[in-house]
């Protein structure tokens, strides 16, 4: 990964070039039900996508303003996955798209600092860009137990992705199955950085 955060160049009229974190780690209420104490391991700088969709919407919206405070403390940018309305509410730093909710992300952009999206395949990259997109993760590169059986798309198939979301005008993160190894697996691939579940804060 590279040592420095890579400012993405964005094409668009009127889109200003802005950093991009290195390590994004994304919660999970099965395997990360309390992302705090990694958080808490992060470098400032880095970013936290808050999932947990789950919870319920008052459970959820505890956790999200508990997050936000901890990343103002700790220098950390803060997404939601998958819902405007609570990322707004919360003040957050961005939101994160999930794949399927790309084709109706048209106008979000505007309205939040950062916004990621998930892809899995090159049509996925492409709906990302349409919609205004900063970065997409792309996912699985590995194995992951988050999706256990599922195939990877091994390194050569990810550099194929992240260079296709460059040319889009993508900031691209590996995702799936990451952790200090995987990442040096990764390191001669052109990327923004990596994104994980828990491997990656140590």
């Amino acid at each position: 990964m590279e040592k420095h955060r890579r400012t993405l160049a964005i094409r668009a009229a009127g889109r200003k070039p802005r950093p991009l974190p290195e390590r994004i780690l994304l919660t999970d209420a099965r395997r990360l039900a309390d992302p705090l104490p990694f958080m808490r391991r992060l470098p400032p700088g880095s970013a936290v996508i808050l999932r947990h969709y789950e919870w319920p919407s008052a459970r959820r919206l505890a956790l999200a303003l508990e997050m936000k405070a901890l990343c103002r403390q700790r220098g950390l940018l803060l997404l939601v996955a998958g819902d405007a309305h609570l990322a707004l509410a919360t003040g957050a730093d961005g939101l994160h798209l999930p794949q399927g909710l790309l084709p109706r992300a048209a106008g979000m952009r505007r309205h939040f600092a950062l916004v990621t999206a998930a892809a899995h395949d090159a049509g996925a990259l492409v709906r990302a860009a349409q919609a205004g997109a900063d970065a997409a993760l792309v996912s699985p590169v590995f194995a992951t137990a988050s999706h256990p059986g599922a195939q990877g798309l091994g390194i050569l198939r990810f550099a194929a992705l992240a260079d296709r979301a460059r040319r889009l005008g993508l900031g691209v993160y590996a995702l799936g199955g990451i952790d200090a190894a995987a990442a040096r697996r990764l390191i001669a691939v052109p990327k923004s950085g990596i994104a994980g579940i828990g491997g990656i804060t140590t």
